[in-house]
């Protein structure tokens, strides 16, 4: 899986289990509306540093927003 996609698709799924909005979690996180939603499409390539900061924005760690779930490792 491309790890652009993998990254959007557990941070929307993080986000998610928070129940958190784009909008509600651009503002806990310091980043737009747009690039959430920009990122969980995986048309974002976020930096080391950027998932550090959205990772403790959604209460996780890097690691969990880089791991393939059972979804994803099916999708390929």
């Amino acid at each position: 899986m491309d790890m652009r996609r993998l990254v959007g698709r557990n941070v929307r799924r993080f986000r998610l289990a928070a129940k958190l909005t784009q909008e509600q979690f651009a503002e806990l996180s310091g980043f737009s509306q747009q690039y959430i939603s920009d990122l969980e499409r995986g048309r974002r390539n976020p930096t080391v540093v950027s998932l550090f900061e959205l990772a403790q924005a959604l209460g996780s760690t890097p690691v969990e927003l880089i791991t393939p779930d059972d979804d994803a490792e099916r999708v390929g």
